[in-house]
């Protein structure tokens, strides 16, 4: 009773106490078994949607997706990829329902905090399996509950040597931590926490870096130094943003041939190998054709663009389109925008990622407050904040030259994200307007 009276916890004025739990069980299960966590959250979103008095077109933050809907399902009747293209909706529609669907249960700061608790809970088994297949050989797959979780583990990570853990690849696993990174730091730092629970956080935190590093991924890399001060917030930029300056100049002296060759070399003695050869590709160079760089895909993807530029080719067209032209096979553009336009046409480009970023930038007012508080309360709000806005960011940034959304846990994750985001931004009278429809009688 004592758990199921937790659970209910911090529960937001128009969440029902059944869609309340299942959104928070889904969350803890989301990486670990997208079943489960599928069809837990696909109820909470069935009573997001069902159970409020707000309505759905009243919401100007749903038309660009209404809008991009329509578009694609048109598209599809044209496309080149055909029954692929239908298919590959399901990437999409779905979502634009569950941003309104998601949007009761990270309404208010201390909801999103919680969803923010479970998404780092949620996340030992990938560290466990990570460390495990490393450092200890372990391989799968594994399966529990008569298959219903099933994780591929495959011994020294995949690629070998990079941590990959139950995601089976190491830039899903790289940004699913890069993702949870900003709220291990959030728990780390807050206000008010008694020593035991800041050991708890430092331990994870720590594990999450250290697994983060060992997944080789150069936009997860990326990740963790861009969160760091986004979340400790405007108030450590003076002393943060020289010292990242500095580090990204050092850095880029290593790796890229701009100055005389003995100022490179002295880079290198500071910055270590396994870093700079990393970010210039050194290891991946010989024998790797052209077609092979995310450079030529992006080229070969603009091209496609500019012949068939307003409804596109239709989904998953980039994987059959490239190996025709090009002879390599590469399943996406390894940018979200690219993809967009070559599978759905431009304006559905620029419908998605003008609403992304127009709640990025909308909502970054709410996260960052650049006078001094002095309420710890208030001051653990603007943290939490300020790590579900930069977690948003960081996603979205590791978009710009990866896909890990057609991973379902990472395309799940983003459009709670996203909700959380349009909650952040409403007005207090839009929030009292929702209170008055309270349910909590509902059961």
């Amino acid at each position: 009773m004592k758990s199921f009276a937790w659970l209910l916890k911090n529960r937001p004025p128009i969440a029902r106490q059944s869609g309340w739990i299942c959104f928070q069980i889904g969350l803890f299960f989301l990486a670990s078994s997208p079943f489960i966590a599928g069809f837990l959250l696909l109820i909470a979103s069935v009573q997001g949607t069902l159970y409020r008095r707000d309505v759905y077109w009243q919401d100007k933050w749903n038309y660009p997706l209404l809008i991009a809907a329509f578009l694609m399902v048109a598209g599809c009747f044209q496309a080149f990829s055909g029954w692929l293209a239908w298919v590959g909706l399901a990437n999409w529609l779905p979502f634009f329902w569950c941003f309104w669907g998601f949007q009761p249960y990270v309404l208010t700061a201390v909801a999103r905090k919680r969803a923010a608790f479970w998404f780092v809970l949620g996340t030992f088994p990938v560290l466990l399996t990570g460390f495990g297949q490393l450092w200890f050989g372990w391989h799968g797959p594994w399966e529990f509950w008569d298959g219903v979780i099933i994780w591929f583990i495959d011994p020294g990570g995949k690629p070998e040597g990079r941590l990959s853990g139950l995601f089976n690849y190491a830039n899903i696993a790289g940004s699913w931590l890069a993702l949870v990174w900003p709220f291990c730091l959030a728990f780390l730092i807050q206000s008010s926490t008694n020593l035991r629970n800041r050991i708890v956080s430092l331990v994870f935190a720590v594990a999450v870096a250290v697994a983060l590093a060992l997944t080789n991924s150069r936009n997860a890399w990326s990740g963790m130094f861009l969160a760091v001060p986004f979340v400790l917030g405007p108030s450590t930029w003076l002393v943060l943003l020289p010292l990242l300056s500095l580090f990204l100049l050092v850095l880029s002296v290593a790796v890229f041939p701009i100055g005389p060759l003995e100022l490179q070399l002295w880079a290198r003695k500071i910055i270590p190998e396994s870093i700079w050869s990393r970010l210039s590709d050194l290891p991946y160079l010989h024998g790797r054709p052209l077609e092979a760089t995310r450079l030529y895909q992006w080229k070969e993807a603009i091209n496609l663009f500019l012949q068939r530029p307003w409804l596109g080719y239709g989904a998953a067209a980039f994987s059959v389109l490239y190996p025709l032209r090009q002879g390599i096979w590469h399943g996406h553009a390894h940018n979200l925008p690219l993809e967009l336009t070559v599978a759905h046409g431009l304006p559905v480009a620029v419908l998605i990622i003008c609403l992304v970023l127009a709640l990025l930038i909308s909502s970054f007012k709410a996260c960052f407050y650049f006078g001094k508080i002095k309420n710890k309360a208030s001051n653990n709000v603007y943290l939490f904040n300020r790590a579900w806005w930069t977690a948003t960011f960081i996603l979205t940034f590791l978009h710009a030259t990866d896909m890990p959304f057609f991973d379902s846990r990472i395309n799940i994750a983003g459009w709670i994200l996203l909700a959380g985001l349009r909650c952040l931004i409403m007005s207090s009278d839009s929030l009292r307007k929702l209170h008055q429809y309270s349910v909590d009688g509902a059961a």
